[in-house]
């Protein structure tokens, strides 16, 4: 059984949106959590992302969506990731950080001013399954603890899908949207782990769906995995991923 399926299987089994994930499972398995921290200083995005091309991506063979566009972070002073409670990050996450946030689809290279920061968003395709925040910032030479990122994708369906759940992992807390409504909300000091937090059944609407998420941690790492699954708890595949 290989690690992405035990990871599964043990998120399913103790699913408890509003509590920590799973101790001891990260997004890749091992000492350094991806494989590269204490090794590779460049500053570079190149092991981690590749440019999105202007065709539309679809998602992994287990229905992970990799394209997003990726805003540059938002400094969030936070000493510990223990304060990320419901309240504490639903007001957060409410907060606008700049114009258009909830209502302006983004454009690649776009930018936004957030307070004094002058940020930029940039579409990315990501790699590895899940995407990993950290090795953005720290790819751009931006601020990598204390942040505040957001980011947002286009979901392409040929057809209306009824009975969908969106299934989200991150690393540390964080809040998803579909169509302007509240899909999963994780809190708690968490650890990044696949399908950790599942939402309610919806109906994804044939043609364009928009999914924006906003992710905070204190200290560590930061990274977030997401995709759709079927009323059997199957991955859903049948979808392309555009950011325009």
């Amino acid at each position: 059984m290989n690690m992405r399926r035990q990871i599964y299987l043990l998120a399913i089994s103790f699913l408890i949106c509003g509590g920590p994930g799973l101790q001891g499972y990260s997004a890749t398995s091992g000492s350094n959590v991806d494989g590269k921290v204490k090794s590779d200083t460049a500053r570079s995005l190149e092991g981690y992302f590749t440019p999105a091309a202007s065709s539309a991506k679809r998602p992994d063979p287990e229905g992970f969506i990799q394209r997003w566009l990726l805003l540059e972070p938002i400094s969030k002073p936070n000493r510990s990731n223990t304060v990320f409670t419901d309240s504490y990050i639903r007001k957060a996450f409410e907060t606008e950080y700049f114009p258009g946030q909830f209502t302006v689809f983004p454009k690649d290279r776009q930018k936004v001013k957030a307070g004094t920061q002058e940020l930029m968003w940039h579409s990315l395709d990501s790699k590895d399954f899940n995407v990993k925040l950290y090795r953005f910032a720290y790819g751009l030479g931006k601020e990598t603890y204390g942040v505040l990122f957001w980011t947002a994708t286009i979901v392409n369906s040929t057809r209306e899908l009824r009975n969908v759940r969106m299934a989200v992992g991150s690393n540390s807390a964080s809040m998803w949207w579909l169509n302007g409504k509240e899909a999963v909300i994780l809190s708690g000091d968490r650890r990044m782990v696949m399908d950790d937090c599942v939402s309610k059944s919806f109906t994804l609407n044939r043609g364009k769906n928009v999914i924006r998420g906003a992710i905070i941690n204190g200290p560590g790492m930061s990274d977030f995995c997401v995709r759709f699954l079927d009323e059997k708890g199957q991955p859903v595949k049948d979808l392309t991923i555009s950011y325009e």
